[in-house]
């Protein structure tokens, strides 16, 4: 039931495509999380405005959508654009791992943003006053206080954002990255055994996302060492 005919290793070097798709991806998204936050918590009334059209627009267009958006969409802007300004006629393909990993960290950095939004108004005013007492600049607040501590509060939500865009990686099989679940979709043709080699590519997927659960409570722990618990 289990014999693959020789082609099983390819599931295997999807799976590690997903995985470096997912890490550089939730790295994207983090960085866009605290930029995003940064906004929606400002007093800029133009930040605050880019920060929330940032996290509507993007939570309410499927993430297919913008995938192929800027893939296909993209190649065609970048073409027109290369032609015209530079005369270029040499067709021009945007990376597919590139195009993927943006995709996926953008779409993900609006969730990340309300995470760490949510994470900075937890952390007490009392001792961000404090601090501006003792005659810290919000920079210094910012890097000593604010950033340190917005880690116990964001793991959690961070952790379901990571679990999710782990998952959500399979999109960017329809542009032709041999991620798991395209690599799945290479093996069931000639191996036609659909149900073995999906079951296996599910079990990966649950695989990586029971051990991204375990750091995850890691991460938490390490993060609340010397808080005292009530």
């Amino acid at each position: 039931m289990f014999d693959l005919k020789g082609y099983g290793h390819l599931l295997f070097e999807g799976a590690l495509v997903t995985i470096e798709v997912a890490i550089c991806a939730m790295i994207v998204a983090i960085a866009l999380g605290l930029i995003g936050a940064a906004g929606k918590l400002s007093k800029n009334p133009v930040a605050h405005f880019f920060a929330n059209t940032y996290t509507i627009v993007i939570r309410g267009v499927p993430e297919l959508v913008l995938l192929l958006l800027i893939y296909f969409g993209g190649t065609v802007l970048l073409q027109t654009v290369a032609g015209q300004l530079f005369g270029r006629e040499e067709p021009i393909d945007i990376n597919n791992f590139v195009a993927g990993v943006l995709v996926i960290g953008f779409v993900y950095g609006a969730f990340a943003t309300e995470v760490f939004r949510g994470a900075f108004q937890s952390i007490p005013k009392g001792q961000i006053e404090a601090a501006m007492a003792c005659g810290m600049s919000k920079g210094q607040v910012f890097w000593r206080i604010k950033l340190p501590q917005v880690w116990r509060f964001a793991i959690p939500g961070l952790g379901n954002v990571w679990l999710v865009l782990l998952k959500a990686t399979a999109i960017i099989s329809v542009i032709g990255l041999p991620e798991l679940t395209r690599q799945s979709t290479i093996v069931m043709n000639p191996t036609r055994k659909p149900f073995t080699v999906f079951l296996i590519a599910a079990a990966l997927y649950l695989i990586m996302t029971a051990v991204s659960d375990v750091f995850r409570h890691r991460f938490e722990r390490r993060a609340a060492l010397g808080i005292r618990r009530i």
